[in-house]
């Protein structure tokens, strides 16, 4: 990160601890600046519009007519105290009616349902004048506003008082995952549970960098900003966040069609296929939605039920929100569509015998070229304690026959977990870690990966010996921890710290479990209270 822009992250974050004083969390500091920000860069163009005499190339992003007229940014600035937060809270609340009128852009979006949440008007006022209003943000690069407002959602992603961690894919994975899926202007790239929005943004990054010197015309570019990169977010506040920052980074139109769709994704059969799908899924292994291939109007479960008959598991159904969207991604891609996806390790030998997790496996090794996995180390997310891994597999043209050979040959799988211990803070995730991964799995000389060598922690899978499991366990590939010569005593701190991470995605679990019996702990708990003596 360049200086001004750390410097303009360090003055934007240390107002964030000011409001965090009046109840204000980090993410809902990041939604107000959201708000804010986007007012002050339409203000910005109105004065653009002023230099311009010939009003057919003015460009607006509020409205300018009727009763708008006037509105928006200006109207904040000479306004303190209680006026102020008023008009504020009124401002959002008309934008956010423009959802509901049908107004279908990245403006809607982001002021959908919007409201205040800094009702203390003498912060309010220090935000808006002291802080935002001293910056250009329509003008000034996109290294420096797009690469700040990053970094306060990296900052809020490590706030346990309210951060947004659980939305968070550490940036240095995300960087690596691109390399290896050298994305291209004319690819099709989509997430479809894209949080913040970090892998469609570092998949931008990516093209614009590599293809900068490359004749492409000005219509390629455009149609990659606003068409060629998409991304579905279920959380109406994350999503708003995500459109920002990729507008920040110049990604999307504000008035145009928003790159972001605030959506469940499992909800319905893709409109829009991708040929590079990049994902990290939301963990946690019950959802209190089924998907099902069948349409049973007759069902009484009490849960939601999405109709998918596109699902690989026909009529059998899973609450499973990891092994759903393996199924969704399937049938999100394009023919010759290419997939790196984030799951824990639950997803690689859950069930049993003709279970879902085992068939989904099955299908991923039989129709699709599930050609990578990377076994991911412990301490590299901020939510909780996660073993994960990263599929990679492409799909293929034309289904296989009953007695065809499976689609995958050979899988290859990286062990990175054993031997590496890693924090969020004294042992960080670094790109020089995945640096002999990517070499040895996605070598630049080799597209197809035909000419793979093995290594110490680098190993293939008979795909045949797989399949002959009926559970087709692919919980394969790590090394054996007793030879491993990487193995250090562990501080007492950093085992202090992985037992309550621990705790803390057990404790997930259970409230997903419980949620999923319709068992709301927190009435559980103040009744047990009441009866104690």
């Amino acid at each position: 990160m360049n200086p001004a822009a750390r410097q303009l992250v360090d003055r934007l974050w240390s107002y964030c601890n000011v409001l965090r004083d009046d109840g204000v969390s980090s993410q809902d500091y990041l939604e107000q600046l959201s708000f804010l920000l986007f007012l002050k860069m339409a203000a910005e163009q109105e004065g653009l519009n002023e230099k311009k005499t010939n009003s057919a190339d003015h460009k607006h992003i509020l409205p300018v007519v009727g009763e708008w007229k006037g509105r928006g940014w200006n109207e904040l600035l000479d306004l303190e105290g209680d006026p102020l937060e008023e008009a504020y809270t009124k401002l959002l609340a008309d934008l956010g009616r423009r959802s509901a009128d049908g107004d279908h852009t990245t403006l809607s979006l982001i002021f959908n349902r919007a409201r205040n949440r800094i009702e203390n008007p003498a912060n309010l006022r220090r935000l808006i004048v002291d802080l935002i209003n001293e910056e250009e943000w329509l003008s000034a690069r996109s290294d420096i506003k797009g690469a700040a407002y990053e970094a306060l959602i990296a900052r809020s992603a490590g706030d346990t008082r309210g951060g947004a961690g659980q939305y968070f894919t550490p940036r240095v994975l995300i960087e690596s995952i691109v390399r290896c899926m050298r994305p291209t202007p004319y690819d099709t790239v989509i997430d479809p549970a894209c949080g913040t929005g970090g892998f469609l943004l570092a998949a931008y990054e990516y093209i614009a960098r590599e293809y900068e010197q490359d004749d492409l015309s000005d219509q390629d570019w455009e149609e990659l900003r606003t068409q060629r990169i998409r991304g579905t977010e279920i959380v109406p506040t994350t999503a708003r966040i995500a459109a920002m920052n990729l507008l920040l980074h110049d990604i999307g139109e504000a008035t145009g069609e928003p790159v972001i769709e605030v959506a469940d994704a499992l909800a319905k059969q893709p409109a829009r296929h991708a040929s590079v799908v990049l994902a990290n899924p939301p963990f946690g292994r019950k959802s209190s939605v089924t998907v099902s291939g069948r349409d049973d109007e007759d069902d009484a479960s009490g849960d939601a039920t999405y109709y998918r008959p596109d699902f690989w598991l026909g009529d059998l159904t899973t609450t499973n929100k990891q092994l759903n969207f393996l199924q969704h991604i399937g049938t999100l891609m394009t023919d010759k569509g290419r997939a790196a996806v984030i799951v824990p390790d639950g997803v690689l030998d859950e069930g049993g015998k003709n279970s879902a997790g085992a068939l989904i496996r099955r299908e991923l090794l039989t129709n699709y070229n599930l050609h990578t996995v990377l076994r991911l180390p412990d301490g590299i997310f901020h939510a909780g304690s996660i073993l994960a891994n990263v599929l990679f597999f492409d799909a293929t043209s034309e289904r296989r026959d009953g007695g065809d050979p499976p689609k995958t040959r050979k899988l290859w799988v990286y062990d990175l977990r054993t031997g590496g211990r890693f924090t969020l803070k004294q042992r960080p995730l670094r790109a020089e870690h995945l640096a002999d991964f990517e070499k040895l799995a996605f070598s630049e000389d080799d597209p197809d990966h035909i000419k793979r060598t093995k290594s110490e922690r680098f190993f293939s899978f008979d795909v045949e010996k797989l399949l002959a499991d009926e559970s087709v366990d692919l919980n394969v590939g790590l090394i054996d921890s007793s030879v491993s010569e990487n193995e250090q005593a562990v501080p007492i701190e950093e085992l202090t710290a992985g037992v309550a991470q621990k705790l803390k995605g057990a404790l997930s679990d259970i409230e997903a479990f419980a949620g999923g019996l319709g068992v709301e702990l927190s009435s559980v708990e103040a009744s047990q209270a009441d009866s104690w003596p």
